[in-house]
């Protein structure tokens, strides 16, 4: 039988980091009504069978003109928040929220006319998170785990 992990109370907004793309300390708004995760992205394209694109606006302190690359990566038909279906490019990365390190799909999106360049959904909390929508940036930092989150 499988050992169950305990769930971490968050709030509806938190801080969270992404690895392996250099990027830290980004605000991040917790989505329970989307299925995947978001980044905002653009210039977004593929050349020689490399996915490339650039995280976040050169508006962002955060922004930097570093040309990110995925040899591996996928395209799926998501919903956004509009009900409008469109193609987007899914890479898989660890997301760190607090001091939980988790492997995720991510989908890399246009979000510049969001309030938060990212968007984590249902997929990613499942199963390790409770939210508490009347709170903010409370991501434990006690606990420390290097999970799993399949295709």
């Amino acid at each position: 039988m499988k050992k169950q992990r305990s769930k971490n109370l968050i709030g509806r907004r938190e801080q969270v980091d992404f690895p392996d793309l250099g990027l830290f300390d980004i605000t991040a708004k917790i989505d329970t009504g989307a299925y995947t995760t978001a980044v905002h992205c653009h210039d977004i394209h593929i050349k020689d069978n490399v996915l490339h694109f650039k995280l976040l606006d050169p508006g962002r302190p955060e922004y930097s003109e570093q040309d990110h690359m995925a040899k591996t990566f996928s395209q799926k038909e998501i919903r956004n928040s509009f009900g409008e279906s469109e193609q987007r490019y899914l890479i898989s990365t660890r997301v760190q929220m607090g001091k939980r390190i988790v492997k995720s799909v991510i989908s890399l999106t246009n979000r510049g006319t969001m309030r938060y360049p990212v968007l984590i959904g249902r997929k990613f909390l499942k199963n390790r998170f409770v939210v508490d929508v009347s709170k903010l940036n409370l991501a434990p930092l006690e606990i420390v785990a290097n999970e799993e989150n399949s295709l």
